[in-house]
């Protein structure tokens, strides 16, 4: 026998020898239900008296059976981390001094204010929108005057003309009458200077025309230009503050005249675009802030996936699309740890890289529900089932299994009597490191002790050949009382 065996043995026999002592020393009647010594002495020797206030005392939980893949099994370490679109960073669009709204951890909606920013820069923004319209403005008005003017124009133009058609009579009649020998020289060179001076002011008054239907054609450009510019500086402000454009442009109150939304925006108000919590706050209130600085991240968590390492060597059959199963990292169904009974199934995903290092290859998992316990940063397993052909075995979870010694032992609740467990010699199969094949003693619909086995085994390593039970306390009294 090495040192901790008998380490173990001494350790058992103090343990066991006290809460005999306790047990059956002790005057006063124990708390609880006891089992009654005829009762207890008429148990096979391997039956164990186990009582509700035994098993809350021994923290003793049980668990079923299951039919399992388990030679088709493979298992990988991991831990939950949020999907890359889980978090929404929201960071300052202009330079500016930030207020914040929210508190880390708060739940915000969508539209829930986040923060403020008041910016010089946005004053600019406005000064900017403000010149365009005043600008298109004075085109236009600049426009309208042009018709108006160009019906002056035609009507002068249209007066130069009647004259020019008198004068071009007269200038002929002039002309007629000097060839046959009448008339007077003054009245043609006269007639002549009239005709040459409506000319004139004929192709002076096209001119202007030209000129206006010119600056009308320019004017009309630079509206359409000054146009797309006001478009232009209103698009960029509204994706700046996040909204559309008409609800920019649209009136600020429902006041007769009021002013269009831009021009009442005195500070800029960040909401959330989608709903989730408040991780992280990374200024301070009244704390100036340049662009592009990150003022607020707000996460999603139910946009989780787990991330597992497996085993280079297992790339022959790791293939996307299994369905797999994330298992708590402790098998467990008692105290505060999280029950083994709570799992999350999913699809399989292959990460595009390994790493040459630790000879593994990332897993990737998105479970189809989750459960209270899946946060980031959590460990868990991820279980694989390779190959779904073959039989199941019937098997057990591993932790139920204790050693007496170099003999593995189980207790399987009697199917005939809750309140009892049977000590049985385990005759194990193949394990995956957290369930174990079990060749005989069991049956499918058996339970077993899970937790509190191993007190179990303390109690009645050694002596299970003379029967015995607890008291309700949790002590264990061999034989008879």
């Amino acid at each position: 026998m090495n040192t901790m065996t008998r380490t173990t043995a001494m350790l058992a026999s103090v343990l066991i020898t006290s809460l005999v002592l306790t047990a059956c020393n002790d005057d006063t009647p124990a708390t609880g239900t006891l089992i009654d010594t005829e009762a207890s002495a008429a148990l096979p020797s391997n039956h164990i008296a186990i009582p509700p206030a035994v098993r809350g005392n021994l923290g003793i939980t049980f668990a079923p059976t299951e039919r399992r893949q388990i030679e088709e099994t493979l298992r990988a370490p991991g831990r939950f981390e949020y999907l890359p679109t889980a978090s929404r960073q929201y960071r300052t669009i202009l330079p500016g001094r930030v207020e914040v709204l929210v508190d880390q951890f708060e739940h915000v909606e969508v539209g829930t204010p986040l923060y403020t920013l008041d910016s010089p820069q946005w004053r600019k923004i406005q000064q900017s929108i403000a010149e365009s319209e005043s600008a298109v403005a004075q085109l236009q008005t600049k426009l309208d005057t042009h018709n108006p003017l160009l019906r002056a124009h035609e009507r002068h133009e249209k007066s130069i003309g009647e004259s020019i058609s008198i004068w071009s009579a007269r200038v002929k009649k002039f002309d007629a009458l000097r060839e046959a020998g009448g008339g007077r020289m003054s009245d043609f060179t006269a007639a002549r200077s009239a005709l040459a001076t409506g000319q004139t002011d004929l192709a002076r008054v096209q001119e202007q025309t030209a000129e206006i239907d010119a600056d009308h054609a320019q004017t009309i450009s630079a509206i359409a230009a000054e146009k797309t510019k006001l478009a232009l500086v209103i698009d960029a402000a509204a994706s700046l503050l996040g909204i559309d454009r008409s609800t920019l442009l649209a009136p600020s109150s429902t006041a007769k005249n009021a002013a269009p939304l831009w021009r009442s925006i005195t500070s800029i108000q960040i909401n959330a675009r989608k709903p989730g919590i408040v991780e992280s706050i990374g200024l301070t209130n009244g704390a100036w802030a340049d662009e592009r600085v990150n003022v607020v991240t707000v996460v999603q968590p139910d946009k989780l996936r787990f991330h597992a390492s497996g085993l280079q060597s297992d790339l022959g059959v790791l293939r996307d699309g299994l369905a797999v199963t994330i298992v708590p990292p402790t098998p467990t169904a008692s105290g505060t740890a999280i029950p083994m009974q709570q799992v999350m199934q999913g699809t399989l995903s292959l990460g595009l890289t390994g790493d040459s290092n630790k000879r593994t290859i990332d897993l990737y998992v998105t479970p189809k529900h989750l459960t209270d316990w899946a946060m980031p940063g959590v460990t868990a397993q991820l279980e694989i089932v390779i190959d779904t052909t073959g039989s199941p075995d019937l098997a057990i979870p591993l932790a139920a299994v204790q050693r007496d010694g170099l003999t593995p032992v189980l207790f399987r609740r009697n199917p005939n009597n809750p309140n009892e467990a049977i000590r049985m010699e385990a005759d194990l199969g193949v394990d995956d490191g957290r369930w174990v094949a079990v060749l005989s003693g069991l049956r499918d619909g058996d339970e077993v002790i899970l937790d509190g086995g191993f007190q179990l085994m303390l109690a009645t390593s050694g002596s299970i050949q003379k029967g015995g039970h607890f008291h309700s306390d949790g002590t264990f009294h061999d034989g008879e009382h």
